[in-house]
């Protein structure tokens, strides 16, 4: 994780989330180059923790066992898009689906050059 920068969503904003959703909307419109990719299908992951274990403890697992993961309670959840790290964020009920609500942004050193 050497080569990402962590950028907070407020830094992002401005002063105000109107401010970047202008920003936003008027370099989008800008640039017709965009509209290709609007359609291109990516995948979004969202990671609550990782563990390791042998095939055979694996196995030996049933309905109702516990994995220990290797975040604490309230620790953030990475989001990944295309298997690479893009946001940081929290769980969140919506209804009765789960959701992420993201904190932070995580741009790659490679995007900013």
């Amino acid at each position: 994780m050497s080569d990402d920068t962590k950028m907070p969503l407020e830094s992002l904003a401005g002063t105000g989330d109107e401010t970047f959703q202008t920003q936003s909307s008027s370099a989008l419109e800008n640039s017709d180059d965009l509209r290709a990719v609007y359609d291109v299908p990516v995948q979004v992951s969202a990671v609550l923790g990782q563990t390791s274990m042998q095939v055979s403890q694996l196995l030996k697992m049933g309905r109702g066992a516990v994995i220990e993961l290797d975040r604490k309670v309230g620790e953030a959840i990475d989001v990944y898009v295309n298997n690479r790290l893009v946001a940081r964020g929290e769980v969140v009920v919506v209804e009765d689906h789960l959701g992420i609500s993201m904190t932070e942004i995580v741009k790659s050193e490679r995007a900013l050059g």
